[in-house]
């Protein structure tokens, strides 16, 4: 079991997969990560020596903002955007889209699904005697 900033990653996967479940490293920080080390990309997680492992642990902790810090920076970067009220600050705390999209059909997502539509909640009619 290998963990790195607080995440356990799979052993059986290629380390170019294993790594990206932690907040903050995506593909192209695995791919400069592993440049840095000199690590084929392709190899399985468990492969990998565990002196390798524990320097690999402490660059990502070391160089990289990563799940916990990661998830408060952006939610004070929103708390932030909603204090000045900024437009986008409005969006945020209304739950709307933030970045343009439209809201007449499409934003499921964000107002909820909820569809109103004419026949929707009706009580069906009585059979007919």
């Amino acid at each position: 079991m290998i963990r790195i900033a607080g995440v356990t990653l799979k052993e059986n996967k290629q380390i170019r997969f294993a790594l990206t479940p932690i907040k903050g490293i995506g593909k192209s920080n695995v791919k400069d990560v592993l440049k840095h080390f000199k690590i084929d990309p392709t190899i399985k997680l468990g492969d990998v020596d565990p002196k390798v492992i524990i320097e690999l642990r402490n660059y990502i902790e070391n160089n990289f903002i990563v799940e916990a810090d990661l998830r408060r920076q952006v939610q004070a970067n929103i708390k932030r955007l909603v204090d000045i009220k900024s437009y986008r600050g409005s969006r945020h705390r209304n739950s709307l889209p933030v970045r343009g999209q439209r809201t007449r059909t499409n934003s499921r997502t964000r107002r909820g699904n909820v569809r109103k539509t004419a026949g929707s909640g009706r009580i069906k009619a009585a059979a007919k005697t």
